[in-house]
């Protein structure tokens, strides 16, 4: 009996630290609404080009970009998530969303009311991002025109529905805090590690990914996470960049065309749309940080590939 006391007891205190330890942790509070509030939107479409918002965002089925009605279906191997409606509009998107609950959702991953946001939106990145670059991205969402769409839920299953679960995968993989400078480094090292790491989650595609979804040799490439391709190595290996010089990787995001004449296509297609509309310093920046990225062996199957 007492045996049992002390398991319930021990059982109680451990669902009670897994219950604090998920709890959502917004980044932001009422008081920091009027910086937020104060972005500039000239500004703002870089960050939005640079977060690649559009390519998961806009509605498919509609040639404008920035008509962010939501609602493409992203396949993952624990279910569907279609992306949500971001545009303006009062109904169906955040067109009532302080620009808190904005920065919220981007950078924390937690909801106007509170809930977790799955990682299919990459706030692991997004969360290293500048607070005035996210005052920015506000100002200029706020610009766009705005959709009716509703969106299709998440088509996962349990135990993926509990969104209380998430807060224990942040407990493992979230680390927030802006990103810091290499002092060691150039201006131009510096900007594309922030383009990249913080805001472009190059990561998020170009890793292989571990079983409980978060990047792992990352940038040495892997299987594309709907199951139906290859994501290519962008580290220093052979297999990788290591024979692209920078003139290369600046072509290939702007033009989509790679050193060998081949065209990029899936999902990369819709990023380099946004990369092309970066001033070509900030191309050349992530190349620069491309460039730099140690050499990294491929999981297996991409190498035979």
């Amino acid at each position: 009996m007492l045996l049992v006391a002390v398991l319930v007891v021990a059982g109680a205190a451990g669902a009670g630290a897994a219950w604090v330890v998920s709890a959502p942790k917004p980044a932001f509070t009422d008081h920091d609404e009027a910086a937020l509030a104060s972005g500039d939107a000239g500004r703002g479409k870089l960050i939005f080009d640079a977060a690649a918002c559009a390519s998961c965002h806009a509605q498919p089925g509609q040639s404008d970009r920035l008509k962010l009605g939501g609602g493409m279906a992203l396949l993952s191997p624990f279910g569907t998530f279609y992306p949500p409606n971001i545009s303006p509009d009062p109904a169906d998107g955040i067109g009532r969303w302080r620009a808190v609950d904005i920065a919220n959702a981007v950078m924390a991953g937690v909801s106007p009311k509170g809930r977790h946001y799955y990682p299919a939106l990459p706030y692991v990145n997004y969360a290293r991002m500048r607070r005035e670059d996210m005052a920015d991205l506000v100002a200029y969402l706020r610009t766009l025109p705005p959709v009716r769409n509703q969106t299709p839920p998440h088509d996962v299953p349990f135990p993926f529905t509990v969104r209380r679960g998430i807060g224990l995968w942040k407990a493992l993989y979230f680390r927030p805090g802006a990103l810091p400078e290499d002092k060691a480094r150039d201006d131009a090292w510096n900007r594309g590690h922030y383009l990249v790491e913080a805001l472009g989650h190059c990561d998020e595609c170009h890793s292989a990914h571990n079983l409980l979804d978060a990047p792992k040799a990352r940038f040495a490439g892997g299987i594309d996470q709907s199951g139906t391709g290859f994501v290519p190595n962008i580290t220093q290996a052979p297999i990788g960049l290591l024979h692209w010089s920078k003139a290369d990787i600046v072509q290939a995001l702007t033009t989509g065309e790679t050193p060998q004449g081949r065209r990029i296509g899936s999902s990369m297609a819709d990023v380099v749309t946004d990369t092309a509309a970066l001033p070509e310093a900030d191309r050349g920046a992530i190349a620069v940080y491309l460039m730099s990225l140690p050499a990294r062996q491929s999981p297996e199957v991409v190498r035979e590939r």
